[in-house]
């Protein structure tokens, strides 16, 4: 790796359509494994001008029976779920209202076929919901073991959207994108040379071609060169540091009235900004049995803990899996020549410590509960662990990993 580069990351706020329908996908898995931890979800949501569509296949009781019925009230209860999910966010505008936008669900059960190859029965182990490849990774550049531009990126808009919802900022509406770009010297960010913030915003606050009012906008510019400065480091922004507020003007329609949203579109956001590879699944809307979300988890949680025990500064680990196999086909790990141990010994090691099975790494973690929500914006990772939430990010490995490596 080069020494001395710069590097780019961005994030998107809780208001832009495609973390609406990340947040949205996720209530619904919230709701079923609150009523049942064994419940399969696989929900895909679209949002657009005063609509929301769900799509997708789902088991679980208390929802949906053996036969395929949903339950009393389920329809409902979702419905409303939805609504208190768009509700939180902010979004009460012409374009995209929570008490009025239009509702369709068209979740059905889950294919019999699918079911018969991951579920566990008799001698059979669960199996993996699909094949597929996951990445984890940890850094020491920042006190979450997180890329720095990610983490600056996210910083950004979770304390602007606080100064929304708090009334601190009543010119912010819920769209927003960040993106940071860090100078590097001998591996360690020094700088931020670029900073960029795109937000939508109340009538009036924007001055472009000679448009709007200029007031307005400098009151929202001198807003987020504050929060600039309060999220980065001292030092990081200077005299060169090129800073972009509404580069294109006027933002004032935005959310899924001005674009539409999926879920699953800012798999890199949710990840680590482009500083690790990634297997190419999303997490949002699916249920842990999916080792797309939570092999994607361990391999996190591994990753952090081996950086966490000083056994390396930076730390990438790779799982794949077969639909229908329990067991990973291949463990690799690679502490791109940062560690103090040999990582063969890390990839025997590894298994023996935590079972990599689906089931395994739902014990494990504890996946199986009403947890994934606020995991939809600002990221998965770098998150604080509390309760049963983020459980990923705890670093309670270490002393077991340098036990199995002596």
């Amino acid at each position: 790796m080069r020494s001395s580069f710069l590097f780019t990351s961005e994030s998107v706020s809780e208001g832009h359509p495609d973390k609406v329908a990340d947040q949205i996908s996720d209530t619904v898995v919230d709701l079923f494994l609150a009523k049942d931890p064994q419940a399969r979800v696989a929900c895909e949501t679209l949002v657009t001008t005063q609509r929301v569509i769900l799509a997708g296949e789902v088991r679980g009781l208390g929802m949906i029976d053996t036969e395929g019925n949903w339950a009393p009230g389920a329809l409902e209860e979702i419905e409303a779920a939805v609504r208190a999910t768009v509700k939180k966010i902010g979004y009460e505008q012409d374009g995209f209202h929570w008490e009025t936008l239009d509702f369709a669900n068209h979740l059905h059960p889950q294919s019999a076929h699918i079911a018969q190859g991951v579920d566990e029965s008799g001698n059979k182990d669960e199996g993996a919901g699909d094949q597929g490849i996951m990445f984890g990774y940890a850094t020491d550049e920042t006190p979450d073991l997180m890329p720095a531009t990610l983490y600056y990126s996210h910083k950004i808009l979770e304390r602007m959207a606080a100064d929304r919802h708090s009334g601190a900022a009543p010119f912010l509406e819920p769209d927003a994108k960040s993106q940071v770009t860090l100078r590097y010297e001998n591996e360690v960010p020094v700088e931020a040379t670029a900073l960029v913030v795109s937000t939508q915003h109340a009538p009036g606050y924007y001055f472009h071609d000679n448009e709007g009012d200029p007031a307005l906008y400098a009151q929202l510019r001198d807003y987020v060169v504050g929060v600039f400065h309060e999220i980065l480091p001292e030092g990081f922004i200077t005299d060169n540091t090129v800073i972009h507020v509404n580069p294109t003007g006027r933002f004032e329609i935005g959310g899924p009235d001005g674009d539409a949203g999926v879920t699953g579109r800012k798999i890199i956001v949710d990840t680590y900004g482009g500083a690790s590879p990634h297997g190419g699944g999303a997490f949002s809307g699916k249920d842990p049995t999916k080792v797309d979300r939570s092999a994607a988890y361990i391999t996190r949680y591994l990753a952090k803990n081996i950086v966490a025990a000083g056994l390396a500064r930076r730390c990438t680990i790779q799982l794949s899996y077969a639909i229908g196999v329990a067991e990973p086909l291949s463990v690799y790990v690679d502490l791109h020549g940062t560690g103090t141990v040999d990582e063969a010994k890390l990839e025997a090691a590894l298994p023996a410590l935590v079972r990599l099975t689906p089931k395994g790494i739902r014990e494990h973690l504890g996946l199986n509960k009403a947890i994934y929500q606020p995991s939809a914006a600002y990221g998965h990772f770098g998150r604080k662990p509390e309760g049963d939430f983020f459980s990923w990010e705890k670093t309670d490995l270490g002393e077991k990993l340098k036990s199995a490596l002596t």
